[in-house]
C-alpha cells in the first residue's frame, strides 16, 4: 500500500511541475505578444514610415528565437513530430 501512494505522489508531483512549466510558457507568450504589439504600435504613432524598417522587429524577432526556445523546452519534441514518431516511420520502411 506505501507503494501505491508514493507512486500516486510522485505522479501528482510531476503533473504539477508539468502544469507550472505550461503555463510558465503561455505567460512568456502573452508578454511577448503584448509588449511587441506595444512597440509596434508605437512605432506606428511616432512615424508610419518607421513600420517599413527593420528597427520595429528586432525585438519580435530575437525574443521569438528564444520563446520558441522555450516552448521546445516544455513541449518537447512531440510538439514537432508528434510521439511516437520514429516507430511509425520504421513500421512505414519495415512494410515497404
Amino acid at each position: 500500500m506505501e507503494t501505491y501512494n508514493f507512486n500516486q505522489e510522485a505522479k501528482f508531483s510531476q503533473a504539477q511541475r508539468r502544469v507550472k512549466c505550461i503555463k510558465g510558457f503561455y505567460v512568456h507568450a502573452t508578454i511577448y505578444l503584448a509588449v511587441n504589439v506595444i512597440i509596434i504600435a508605437g512605432c506606428a504613432v511616432d512615424n508610419v514610415s518607421s513600420l517599413l524598417t527593420s528597427d520595429p522587429y528586432m525585438t519580435a524577432l530575437f525574443w521569438g528565437i528564444g520563446l520558441a526556445a522555450h516552448g521546445m523546452s516544455v513541449f518537447g519534441q512531440d510538439f514537432i513530430l508528434g510521439k511516437n514518431w520514429e516507430e511509425k516511420e520504421i513500421q512505414k520502411i519495415l512494410n515497404k
